[in-house]
């Protein structure tokens, strides 16, 4: 049981340093991409809070999405755990 807590300890912190590798100018779409820069020639300020939008918004759905499945994913793990001692307990 420590051996896997210990690989997805490790996987997370992989995926956490690869994303703090990424540029965060990679974060903007084409269009945003261009509306930055439209903004930057007629005068406007940095676009660094458009893209700290950008992945605040990239990232809200994936951590909804990952919440429920590691809820879902320990709830169901404790079902199959009382369908074995229930197992058990009828063979004896």
């Amino acid at each position: 049981m420590a051996n896997k807590t210990f690989k997805v300890a490790a996987l997370v912190l992989l995926l956490i340093g690869v994303a703090a590798l990424i540029d965060p100018i990679a974060a903007q779409c084409a269009m945003c991409k261009g509306s930055a820069e439209a903004n930057l020639k007629s005068g406007g300020g940095d676009p660094r809070g458009l893209n700290a939008g950008i992945l605040y918004m990239l990232l809200l759905p994936y951590l909804l999405v990952g919440s429920i499945g590691v809820w879902w994913w320990r709830n169901r793990r404790g079902d199959s755990q009382q369908v074995v001692e229930l197992t058990d307990e009828e063979l004896a």
